[in-house]
């Protein structure tokens, strides 16, 4: 029997441009993914894809519909309890790192461990652990811009994975690497997966990073096929 960690149901999100024409993005969005796989959403720019992960993840609100991540409504949530939830239930990736330039690898990582609530000691200590996972113990002192863009990327992803989320939403996560560099990335994606059991949601235009997932949707004109 699956068992599903995320359900959307008839997701609908418009935006208004300039001269104030509606701007149908997602036009009624319904999916299941399973908890423990790879799932890919693919399609040319412009389909909703980005669109589509930010409401999944909880990074922005659908006019209507409704998202529930292992049962909880994340859509119905207020700011405050959604940014409580986000934290400790799910990992982002993004195609540019977003790390943090003033602070080294270590700190990066352990700083959403510090938001939740843990000591600093328990946060660096989580940190180390994780960069080892992602094969970066040795460079756990360098700043972001001291590290290649697969070193930031693996930053990035120890980080997804600071709080033990069940489900790690991935944009484009290698849209900015060479093909050496994504296929190290893909590869880490897999390793995960197997060792943790953790559940990825992934948007690309990668074919290879495509060729790894256990279930592709594919996104046009705004609905999933």
């Amino acid at each position: 029997m699956n068992e599903f960690i995320l359900e959307a149901k008839d997701i609908f999100k418009s935006f208004f441009k300039m001269n104030e024409t509606k701007l149908n993005i997602l036009k009624g969005v319904s999916l299941k993914i399973e908890k423990g796989k790879i799932s890919v959403i693919v399609g040319a720019s412009g389909a909703g894809k980005s669109t589509l992960l930010h409401i999944l993840s909880g990074l922005d609100y659908a006019d209507s519909g409704s998202v529930c991540i292992k049962g909880s409504d994340i859509l119905s949530m207020k700011d405050e309890e959604l940014s409580k939830f986000r934290n400790k239930e799910i990992g982002f990736v993004f195609q540019f790192h977003h790390l943090l330039a003033e602070f080294d690898a270590l700190e990066n990582v352990a700083l959403p461990v510090m938001i939740s609530g843990k000591s600093r000691t328990q946060a660096n200590k989580r940190a180390a652990e994780l960069l080892e996972l992602v094969g970066l113990n040795e460079r756990a002192h360098h700043k972001p811009s001291e590290l290649s863009g697969g070193e930031q990327q693996r930053v990035a992803v120890a980080r997804a994975l600071a709080n033990n989320p069940d489900i790690i939403f991935a944009d484009e996560p290698t849209g900015n690497l060479d093909s050496a560099n994504s296929e190290s990335i893909h590869k880490l994606f897999v390793e995960l997966k197997e060792m943790l059991g953790v559940t990825f949601l992934i948007v690309t235009h990668n074919p290879q990073l495509v060729s790894l997932g256990d279930k592709i949707f594919e996104m046009k004109d705004g609905r999933i096929y």
